[in-house]
């Protein structure tokens, strides 16, 4: 390939990647603008997992209340558009691989799908044993007074790293596909894998409670066992 050939091919790529980009761009900001929409009913959604008595939320600043729906919409604009972010990935990368390789990836595809809306609902799904957990503290030393903006931030921050964190088995899998690790190599780092997924849920969840990065944990080791045994299988 002369110098003239790898530039034109390196540009193609640029262009390629470049017109991906776009497409998941516009993909999000649509969605974002769907969860605009509806994201009174989302609000709604989440003050149902609070205890019945801290319901009514409040604002301090006049813009706090457009500043808690602009956040749902980013966060539905990630979650819903997820689906176009995946295919778009893989239609940038697919020219690259064999024909087994793009019949390995749609499994992946819809797996990644799937691991981020369990993710994401697990993440709902704890919110009262957080906030129960949070709210407790409070008691006999001042008057909770939750506001939206803030609430708002803390459980979709919460729900996002749910469903991001539930995509390591694809990264597991991925690298063990290419060769980069193996059913042995892991095995002989559980403890240590143990150790980083504990420390992990404790990072990722911002609640500072107990709970959430105890379920988050449970879950993240059951995929990461899960994950030892697709490898396994891979090899033989």
């Amino acid at each position: 390939m002369t110098d003239t050939d790898a530039t034109m091919s390196l540009i193609e790529h640029l262009e390629e990647l470049r017109r991906r980009l776009i497409v998941i761009v516009v993909a999000v900001l649509a969605s974002a603008v769907v969860g605009f929409v509806v994201s009174r009913d989302v609000v709604n959604l989440l003050k149902v997992q609070l205890p019945q008595e801290y319901r009514h939320l409040s604002f301090l600043g006049p813009a706090d209340a457009l500043a808690a729906q602009l956040k749902i919409a980013g966060f539905l604009g990630i979650a819903i558009a997820m689906p176009i972010i995946l295919f778009q990935l893989w239609r940038f990368l697919s020219p690259g691989l064999t024909r087994g390789e793009r019949r390995f990836v749609w499994p992946v595809i819809l797996a990644a799908i799937f691991l981020f809306v369990t993710g994401v609902v697990i993440g709902y799904a704890v919110i009262p044993y957080t906030m129960a957990f949070l709210l407790h503290f409070s008691e006999g030393i001042a008057d909770p007074n939750l506001t939206i903006d803030r609430y708002v931030g803390f459980v979709t921050t919460m729900m996002l790293a749910f469903g991001l964190v539930l995509e390591f088995p694809i990264v597991l899998i991925g690298l063990a596909r290419v060769g980069i690790l193996s059913h042995r190599r892991l095995s002989a780092a559980r403890r240590w894998a143990v150790l980083a997924i504990v420390l992990a849920a404790i990072v990722l969840t911002p609640g500072g409670d107990p709970i959430s990065p105890l379920m988050l944990s449970g879950v993240m080791f059951l995929l990461f066992e899960g994950s030892l045994l697709i490898i396994r299988l891979m090899r033989r």
